[in-house]
């Protein structure tokens, strides 16, 4: 406290005002004196020293403004010898700048990712007082839409509710038929929002007038900008969604991307509409289709009231629809991260980050002040001539602080310029292609007053480091003892407090260092893991008949002929139709119950497993194997009993073993026999990282389903049939939508995070090895520089090379190896969590403890080559001429 007071006071205003308040007063008191002296009483000598020196408050005033003006051209004098200083000394200010550039431009990469997705409201009028309905017994925000209805019309704490749901639709706008993502939306949704349009109108509850009887769009700006060309023309204009006309009628504002952070939709269609998107029951209460409800809040309601109201409805509920309503309690949440589910993780996931890198920028202060105390004890001469000469501690503590500040400005400017490149890539970066996902994090006025801060304050806090340094310097005792004179035994091998930062430091370093190389071995393994299913030569073709108009049993003989029309393609080797695919967008499930099993409550259940609907050939399209039995054949079909192959899981969960399970029959609800014909290999079904789950695949043909992927096996590169698979189709029906991907493609979404997990390791176990370098070189630099003298007798004593580099930077190496062996076994304690997201990623590799071993070995060279140099070019003849 003492050191901080003392900090403080250097640049303090109220100590220049007692100073000048002392100063005036000592005026004063020399008039009365005089004037007492001329026989004046004190009453009358304090009064006309009063009256002849003027207004002490406009005097003291005066004197300040002058002393400001004074003080205003001493620190512009200070930043001008700080800059010619550290143009002297480019490769510290170069090093200095880098260290801090990183780490505030880390800092500012994850605010600005922080502040986009927790900090700032959506883009709505009174963003704060929106709140999405959470629903507690499933712990989502799923309604069905009689559910909506009623909470909507019978709450009294909301302005109004509204409601909106996601979905996959076929647009055609008279040329090339396209996949869109739109936002069903309730007729309220613009204007309980507070939207207006940029272009035409938006729909109003005034239009809803039943199931299918709103056919309007409503385009996102930049959907209009990048499929329309900004053609203000189209309004009016007839498109066609899953073959069904649709008028346009507005462009959304800009600056407008929907009601969830991440997911820019490309158009919005009243919810009435919902029965052309989708196959389902529009008006059931246990169809909870609804993605999500929410709405504004009225003025003076809080959260509590509004819980309690809707819980009361709830309860309402419940009684009168037991069957479909049993448990209707509700919470409130922000609908930008669809609540808790996306919120809560993201929110542990960003404090972490934040906090981490946090560290490293205390970390490269830590080390900024450790290169700050060695420059400083190699100016040790010139502070203590300059002390000598009659210059103020205070005036060499401002130089020094002019430094750090300068230092801190001018990485504060490299890592923004840097992290806002990095931000505005992030911004138009879209991870998974095949969703519109976007993260918006370009930063804004508060991101740039952050990263000042972070400047402003990095400079102060690794600029003190020297403080105590300076203001315990005894000029005559350095200029006596020569410019590198020392007391001895001052810095021998104890652990002080500057070497427990450092190796933390290191160990920090060799964590981050660690894991890193553990995901890259646990990403690389996972690539080439066994997923069930073949990654080579394979291609996902993705369909969706409803897209296309068909409905009901014209969607079996149109699957057959896609299937066929591709088969004819050359070097297509086999061609499958399946409704969903392992690793795919949605994983269905099953309860699956043993053949003996009479009363079929879920509760009673064997297992819960996974359900593929898939046409013959699929097996070898898909490149899985088959331990035992048949794969499907046209006979497979409603006319004959159902049958199933199933995995190696299910075989063993069910049955015991597959011998057992073959020829054997288990029933699903409904009561519905299944035979079991064939048993696959496991394979990874809805995470790379999940433990072996049960799975069955049942025929298409008894099993109908409109959504599809047709599975293409080729000979050879499978990209170069992309163009004549959606030229094929295109014959069959000219309006219907067509993704295509290779099966390689199709696994982004859920390579995502172990890339993410990977990257973001790699880049923080690179910032932590420069951190570290620099820290090490600091303190290296700065023992051979306290001990340059001690090293020059040494040699001339004749120490051999080894001996020197062992006195020099033994201390540097020892703490190396301490930091190093920690970080090391944290590390590997920190990567079984890793296994979580990154498959096979696994500490128990040799090639990771090798890889770690040589990286630290590498840091500490290269941190300890310029000292060690320093160290063996000591000179004793040029010391003693010094002295």
């Amino acid at each position: 406290m003492p050191l901080l007071r003392r900090i403080a006071n250097l640049f303090s205003r109220s100590r220049v005002d007692r100073e000048i308040k002392a100063e005036i007063e000592a005026h004063i008191d020399l008039r009365i004196e005089d004037n007492i002296a001329a026989g004046m009483s004190p009453e009358e000598a304090r009064r006309a020293a009063l009256l002849r020196f003027g207004n002490p408050t406009a005097a003291r005033e005066l004197v300040a403004s002058a002393d400001l003006a004074l003080s205003l051209e001493s620190i512009w004098f200070d930043l001008r010898y700080a800059a010619r200083q550290l143009r002297r000394s480019l490769g510290f200010t170069i090093t200095a700048v880098v260290t801090l550039a990183l780490a505030i431009g880390a800092n500012t990469v994850v605010f600005s990712i922080l502040n986009a997705f927790l900090l700032r409201p959506l883009n709505v009028p009174q963003a704060q007082s929106l709140y999405g309905i959470w629903r507690t017994s499933t712990n989502d925000m799923a309604q069905s839409y009689p559910d909506y209805l009623d909470l909507r019309d019978r709450n009294r704490r909301f302005e109004s509710l509204v409601a909106y749901n996601i979905a996959l639709a076929g647009l055609d706008t008279g040329q090339d038929p396209s996949r869109s993502w739109i936002e069903e939306t309730s007729g309220n949704y613009f204007d309980a929002l507070g939207l207006q349009p940029y272009l035409g109108r938006v729909f109003h509850g005034s239009d809803e007038r039943g199931p299918d009887s709103a056919p309007y769009i409503v385009l996102t700006h930049a959907f209009w900008h990048s499929h329309f060309q900004d053609d203000r023309g189209v309004i009016g204009r007839v498109v066609r969604l899953n073959k069904h006309p649709f008028t346009i009628i507005g462009v959304a504002p800009p600056e407008f991307h929907g009601t969830l952070s991440f997911f820019n939709p490309d158009l919005f269609v009243p919810i009435v509409n919902h029965p052309i998107f989708a196959d389902d029951d529009f008006n059931s209460r246990s169809n909870r289709w609804v993605f999500m409800t929410m709405g504004h809040l009225k003025a003076g309601v809080s959260q509590a009231q509004a819980v309690a109201d809707l819980n009361s409805i709830g309860a309402s509920l419940a009684r009168t629809y037991p069957k479909d309503d049993s448990d209707m309690t509700f919470t409130l949440a922000r609908p930008s991260l669809y609540g808790d589910y996306v919120g809560r993780p993201v929110r542990m996931f960003m404090t972490g980050l934040m906090l981490l890198a946090g560290m490293i920028l205390l970390a490269a202060c830590a080390n900024l002040g450790g290169l700050f105390a060695a420059r400083a004890a190699d100016r040790s001469r010139e502070i203590a001539l300059r002390l000598a000469l009659g210059s103020s501690r205070r005036r060499i503590l401002r130089g020094l602080f002019a430094e750090a500040v300068l230092i801190g400005l001018a990485g504060g400017a490299v890592g923004l310029l840097g992290s806002v490149v990095l931000l505005h890539g992030l911004s138009t970066w879209q991870p998974v292609s095949r969703w519109p996902l976007h993260m918006s994090v370009d930063p804004d006025a508060s991101v740039y007053a952050v990263s000042l801060l972070l400047a402003l304050a990095s400079g102060l806090l690794f600029g003190a480091v020297p403080v105590t340094q300076v203001l315990r310097t005894n000029p005559y005792e350095i200029v006596k003892a020569g410019a590198t004179g020392t007391k001895p035994g001052r810095f021998g091998l104890r652990l002080i407090v500057r070497d427990v930062l450092l190796v933390v430091q290191i160990a920090i370093c060799s964590v981050l260092v660690t894991s890193s190389i553990v995901a890259m071995r646990g990403l690389a393994r996972s690539l080439h893991n066994n997923f069930g299913f073949d990654l080579q030569n394979t291609l996902l073709v993705e369909t969706d008949l409803d897209m296309a108009g068909y409905k009901g049993d014209g969607v079996p003989p149109e699957q057959k002929r896609m299937i066929d029309a591709v088969k004819t393609i050359p070097r297509v080797k086999f061609v499958a139709m399946a409704d969903q695919v392992p690793l795919g967008d949605t994983q269905p499930d099953s309860n699956v119950f043993t053949d003996t099993t009479s009363d079929l409550r879920p509760a009673n259940a064997a297992a819960d497993a996974l359900m593929f609907k898939v046409s013959p050939e699929y097996f070898h399209a898909a490149g899985t194997a088959l331990l035992s039995g048949r794969a499907f054949t046209d006979q497979d079909n409603k006319d004959n009993s159902y049958v199933a192959v199933v995995n190696r899981e299910f075989a063993r969960r069910i049955f015991g073993s597959i011998p057992r399970a073959m020829g054997s029959y288990f029933k699903i609800p409904g009561g519905k026999r299944v035979q079991v014909v064939g048993v696959a290999e496991d394979g990874k079904y809805a995470s790379l990282t999940e433990d072996p789950k049960p799975a069955m695949f049942l025929p298409l043909q008894q099993w109908p389903s409109n959504s599809g992927y047709l599975v293409v096996r080729s000979v050879g590169d499978p990209n170069q049939l992309g163009f004549a698979i959606r030229s094929r189709l295109r014959q069959l029906d000219s309006a219907m939508p067509a993704y295509i991907q290779t099966r390689y493609k199709s696994l982004d979404a859920f390579l995502l995070g172990p890339r993410m997990a990977t990257l973001s390791l790699g880049v923080l176990g690179a910032m932590g090895a420069m951190l570290s370098i620099t820290g090490i070189f600091g303190m290296a630099a700065y023992s051979v520089s306290k001990r340059l003298r001690e090293l020059g007798i040494r040699v001339a004593l004749g120490a051999q090379r080894k001996e020197l580099l062992q006195a020099a930077l033994g201390r540097a190496v020892k703490l190396l190896t301490i930091g190093s062996v920690t970080g090391l076994i944290l590390g590997i304690l920190a990567s079984r969590v890793l296994a979580f997201v990154v498959s096979q990623a696994t500490p128990r590799d040799p090639l990771v403890l090798a890889g770690v071993v040589l990286v630290m070995s590498i840091l500490g060279l290269l941190a300890t080559w310029i000292p060690a140099q320093r160290a063996l070019s000591v000179d004793p003849v040029k010391l003693l001429r010094e002295e």
